[in-house]
């Protein structure tokens, strides 16, 4: 004899009294129901997401390999944070961090110091507040204020920047960028900087258009304000993206520690890392610009461990698979895979620009990333934004947004090449792009007005 569970077990999925009746969605139910139908009315709700691999819109990585899968499962469970339960985890943090100051050309690996985050925002705001901490040291040893810190970067900065200052209170400083430069490159800087600039950030893959801004010249631009003014500014690299790419396509690009001016530098291990969402990391090039009151040790979790991120308990299962990827593929590896992103981003951006309708911004040859726009002339009964949407009818997602500041005129289009976009399924892009400028140049009336449909030929 079965009872009520058993029968239900018995039915067919979609037969079943929870997948018929459906569930509350803002509210618990009143009773269990079979782990089998719970996955299922979970699972075909996010049927309605779209297809990662085609998000162009995205940085953080789409696609791993099956072992690093077997060890995402293997690992979910484990907690970064508790460093005494899991040693051999804390271990595999460290040897991480100290890979990238390795690869990042810090002066003495042993002497720098590191951290995993859960993304590169979070690496960055620790990098913000290490410097916010060292200059409100150093003000009150010279019995100056602390009082309107302020921290200079483009115009361009991702959003992170932003909440670090308002969350912080740090004065953000913006330097705009402009068609003649489209990137922060030092110049005017000396009129931003002044006795209470903590630092300046500057970004190795801008998050807009996937550009470089030239740390060389921004470093040489604050040495020639500190031998006129005194003031020792130092710069920390937003490497979200750069910081992965750089050291295996530019490596003769001096960007890094090889730079004194350089305290810290971040980077997403899920963007080019090539790790699942999510870890970042960021490394100080000596221990001596980590403030040591920024560090606390805990002792609660069964031993005295040291802790500086901003949250406390975190997957450990990324930097796992941070460590395989470091593993599997090694410098040649790395080498091979931003090689053929970038191949086939320069790739789609060289048939976008024979298309004629668009000029590019930028064609991917620092990060694998590029942008166009509307050739100025070519229509007025279009924009981006409508070929974004017809895109998206094909399950691409190819953002278009305004550029920042001062070029908020300008709209463009962006696509981020990450390990797992082929060469194959870029042409398919690439001709799903070329059809739909075409569709969209045959519209048979002006712009329509806000809020209606546009009317096409078929």
């Amino acid at each position: 004899m079965t009872g009520p569970a058993e029968r239900d077990e018995l039915r067919p999925v979609f037969s079943r009294p929870a997948e018929l009746a459906g569930q509350p969605r803002d509210r618990l139910g009143d009773d269990e129901i079979l782990p089998a139908t719970a996955y299922q009315i979970v699972h075909d709700e996010t049927m309605l997401d779209g297809n990662a691999r085609l998000n162009l819109a995205t940085f953080v990585g789409t696609w791993m390999d099956d072992h690093a899968g077997r060890l995402y499962a293997e690992s979910a469970d484990k907690n970064m944070i508790d460093k005494d339960e899991y040693p051999s985890t804390a271990a595999i943090e460290e040897r991480c961090w100290r890979i990238l100051a390795d690869l990042w050309q810090a002066p003495s690996p042993e002497e720098a110091i590191g951290t995993s985050t859960t993304g590169s925002s979070e690496a960055c705001m620790l990098g913000g507040l290490a410097f916010k901490r060292r200059w409100q040291h150093a003000r009150r040893a010279a019995g100056a204020s602390t009082e309107r810190p302020n921290l200079v970067m483009s115009s361009a900065v991702q959003v992170c920047w932003e909440k670090f200052c308002n969350y912080f209170d740090v004065e953000p400083r913006y330097v705009p960028i402009t068609d003649e430069r489209p990137v922060l490159d030092g110049h005017d800087l000396a009129s931003h900087v002044d006795e209470n600039t903590i630092g300046v950030v500057a970004i190795m893959g801008v998050t807009y258009t996937g550009m470089y801004e030239p740390v060389e010249q921004i470093a040489a631009a604050l040495d020639r304000i500190q031998a006129d003014t005194g003031l020792d500014v130092p710069i920390h690299i937003d490497g979200a993206s750069g910081a992965m790419v750089a050291p295996f396509l530019q490596p003769e690009l001096r960007w890094d520690f090889r730079l004194e001016r350089v305290h810290s530098i971040s980077t997403s291990g899920h963007k080019y890392g090539l790790v699942y969402p999510g870890v970042g990391w960021v490394v100080w090039r000596e221990r001596r610009w980590l403030p040591e009151d920024l560090v606390f040790d805990v002792s609660y979790l069964g031993g005295s461990m040291p802790t500086f991120a901003l949250n406390f308990s975190r997957p450990g299962a990324q930097v796992l698979l941070q460590y395989y990827q470091f593993l599997r593929l090694g410098r040649a590896g790395f080498t091979e895979v931003q090689r053929g992103s970038q191949a086939v981003a320069r790739h789609l951006a060289a048939g976008i620009a024979s298309i004629g309708a668009f000029e590019l911004w930028n064609d991917g040859s620092d990060i694998p990333v590029f942008a166009w726009r509307l050739k100025p002339g070519h229509t007025d009964r279009w924009t981006l934004h409508h070929l974004s949407d017809r895109l998206r009818m094909r399950g691409w997602l190819v953002p278009a947004y305004p550029l920042p500041d001062a070029l908020s005129d300008r709209t463009v289009q962006r696509i981020v090449v990450r390990n797992g976009l082929s060469g194959d399924l870029a042409d398919r892009l690439l001709d799903d792009i070329t059809s739909a400028t075409a569709y969209l140049d045959r519209l048979s009336s002006p712009m329509p007005a806000e809020g209606q449909q546009p009317s096409f030929h078929h």
